[in-house]
């Protein structure tokens, strides 16, 4: 059961709880959620962005950040900046087995799903990304991690 799932049954907004108890409650959640091995997208995004992501933000002006993990399969948002000059097959690969490596959370993927988004071909998109104004993706990319097919 992840968070959303929790919040509809328990129907946090509608049952007149006031803001101090519901805060009480997500923490438990936030808690059990930690205890009991169930991820936490953002805090994986986190990790990532200390660990890792600073690295490819500073030296290659690429991001990326975890949208999701379902079934398997490991959804990335990618934002390609100035510097960076691979191909979106290369990228791809590189960022999945990236994210797949340095997480446990996500070593049992079986997939991933690339969401490109070009800053570097369309530079006005960088400026929206900044202002959480949601851009189209150039490029959606996906590969197996199996070693026996070909990506």
């Amino acid at each position: 059961m992840d968070k959303i799932q929790f919040n509809r049954l328990m129907c946090i907004e509608n049952i007149g709880f006031t803001s101090p108890q519901r805060d009480t409650i997500s923490q438990i959640w936030l808690n059990f959620c930690s205890n009991s091995g169930i991820m936490s997208i953002e805090e994986i995004n986190r990790k990532h962005y200390f660990k890792t992501d600073m690295y490819y933000r500073v030296g290659y002006g690429l991001s990326s950040r975890l949208l999701a993990f379902r079934n398997g399969i490991i959804y990335l948002q990618v934002v390609i900046g100035r510097k960076w000059d691979k191909d979106y097959h290369a990228t791809t690969l590189e960022l999945a087995h990236c994210w797949r490596a340095e997480h446990e959370e996500l070593q049992q993927a079986l997939g991933c799903k690339v969401f490109i988004i070009d800053a570097n071909k369309y530079p006005y998109k960088q400026d929206l990304l900044q202002l959480k104004i949601q851009v189209n993706y150039d490029a959606r990319m996906g590969m197996l991690f199996s070693s026996n097919v070909l990506n």
